[in-house]
């Protein structure tokens, strides 16, 4: 039987596909500290722990971006707030983004 090759921009994630995500329960003292120094540092939350045990961290790049879940619920108050219908999800998402922005431009003056 031949076993069809993996496309070459996929072989580089071997190694990620053995990767395991491990969860600390520690207290919330532990969680803000690591936290504080991964937003002074500019690294996620991972790889500030990356970096506090000696691990290597990622140089690349990351998309600076905030992520937050929202339900069907969420999307119609959303979409009663600005007017929207609840599955225009797209234009939901773009005013979200907008109010955030101007939250950052109040929160810095």
């Amino acid at each position: 039987m031949n076993i069809p090759q993996k496309p070459v921009r996929w072989q580089g994630s071997d190694a990620a596909l053995h990767a395991v995500q491990v969860a600390f329960d520690v207290e919330a003292t532990v969680l803000e500290a690591v936290r504080r120094a991964a937003f002074d540092n500019n690294l996620s939350s991972s790889d500030q722990i990356r970096r506090i045990l000696g691990l290597l961290v990622s140089h690349r790049p990351k998309r600076p971006r905030l992520t937050v879940t929202l339900t069907p619920d969420d999307y119609r108050t959303l979409g009663e707030r600005y007017d929207l219908p609840p599955n225009e999800r797209l234009a939901i998402k773009e005013r979200v983004t907008q109010e955030l922005i101007d939250f950052a431009q109040h929160k810095l003056r």
